[in-house]
């Protein structure tokens, strides 16, 4: 695609990075028959296409309306139309580029503002989303349906090993997910002591930076990338193997940190490190020896919710099933299990209508079968399709600790 960038603009990091993204981009419209919000609502500007489109037009002056900000808005950043692109166009790279100078030049209703502001500041915060999340529960016979569907239950902490392997990962807390669902990592705490692998959790962590990132607040982002590093790096100096993540939406977030501070002096070699190490759960059970971990958990019919960010992000599509497969799970089918199941971080809430759609129709195939239980890679996920569905939804790695005998 040609370009015609201000030079002011394209002599910046941005621009650079922009310019090199518009033009690998040959409208060839292959993305578009993945795009979930194009196949709701038939509109190409909401298709990857389209919006690149925009995109292109407000980085090369042309005037930005609230419908640009409308469109952008929509995108899930589910990066289906990545795995599809034949061209390997960095979209979501792109859109998070587009969506940052759009929110420079067009103001919000004080209601929208003040909304994308609160995420901001409760969600990357354990104590503050905790006291939120308790706040909720404590008013819910107040709430309508819809906001009852979408709160959570605060999930209980339970037991994690205090025994020390020589072998040793470092372990993403996560923001929401160390409040809401806090026994995924205590589950695979249980789950890799049996294998001879310890967890550490190093003080000073914190959110992963993806709501800032998705958000528009890039200069956020960064401050809690930093401080991640930071906290993790005295034990990768120490010799850790790497860098656990059970929730798929941050662990793609932390193997894009090499990217995104790539022009940061102080924090671009460490940052490279860093996403050298980071490993989503799956990647680091593949290659254990699972036998022994004595599962009882053979012939359970489970349906997978494959996560956009493990699959499309992190392009680890399959390697969760090939684990569960693995230890004798049977995995029942769901259609069109490329596509997204609506939570996309924040935008279950920031685009209530479209994403109930979205849940629907993932919670219509992944129920079709009548499987036992539901089961995905993601917190975002997990609590999304709770909201909805039939049959109990927990985190992949719960299913297996629940069989250990």
């Amino acid at each position: 695609m040609q370009t015609n960038l201000p030079r002011d603009f394209l002599n910046t990091q941005h621009g650079q990075e922009a310019d090199a993204i518009l033009r690998s981009c040959v409208h060839c419209g292959f993305c578009t028959a993945t795009c979930p919000t194009y196949q709701l609502l038939g509109d190409e500007l909401d298709s990857p296409r389209g919006r690149i489109y925009l995109i292109k037009q407000v980085l090369e002056g042309e005037p930005v309306t609230e419908r640009t900000q409308r469109h952008l808005d929509r995108c899930l950043t589910c990066r289906s139309c990545e795995t599809t692109c034949p061209s390997g166009v960095r979209y979501a790279r792109l859109l998070d580029i587009g969506r940052g100078v759009v929110e420079q030049q067009v103001g919000r209703p004080l209601f929208a503002g003040v909304m994308r502001w609160g995420l901001r500041h409760v969600l990357p915060y354990p104590k503050r989303f905790a006291l939120a999340l308790g706040l909720g529960q404590l008013f819910r016979p107040l709430l309508s349906a819809r906001l009852k569907q979408k709160l959570p239950a605060r999930g209980a902490p339970s037991v994690r090993p205090i025994t020390k392997h020589a072998r040793t990962l470092l372990v993403l807390e996560g923001c929401a997910q160390s409040v809401a669902t806090p026994n995924t990592n205590a589950a695979a705490a249980r789950v890799l002591d049996r294998l001879g692998i310890s967890l550490i959790s190093p003080t000073g962590q914190g959110c992963c930076g993806a709501v800032s990132q998705h958000l528009a607040a890039e200069a956020e982002a960064v401050r809690f990338m930093r401080r991640n590093i930071d906290a993790w790096w005295p034990h990768i100096e120490s010799g850790v193997e790497g860098i656990l993540i059970t929730a798929s939406g941050c662990g793609t977030q932390v193997k894009e940190y090499g990217e995104l501070l790539q022009h940061d002096p102080a924090y671009a070699a460490k940052a490279r490190r860093v996403s050298e190490l980071a490993r989503d759960l799956c990647e680091v059970l593949e290659t254990e020896p699972l036998e022994t971990l004595s599962i009882a958990g053979a012939g359970r019919q489970i349906a997978y919710h494959s996560p956009c960010s493990l699959q499309h992000g992190q392009q680890l599509a399959g390697r969760v099933e090939a684990v569960l497969l693995r230890l004798g799970v049977e995995l029942t089918p769901v259609v069109d299990s490329h596509l997204c199941c609506g939570s996309a971080g924040t935008y279950s809430i920031l685009q209530p209508a479209l994403s109930q759609r979205l849940l629907d129709n993932k919670l219509a195939a992944l129920e079709a079968a009548g499987p036992e239980c539901i089961v995905s890679a993601n917190v975002g996920c997990q609590l999304h399709l709770q909201g909805g569905a039939q049959r109990p939804v927990k985190h992949w790695i719960e299913l297996l600790d629940e069989a250990m005998v």
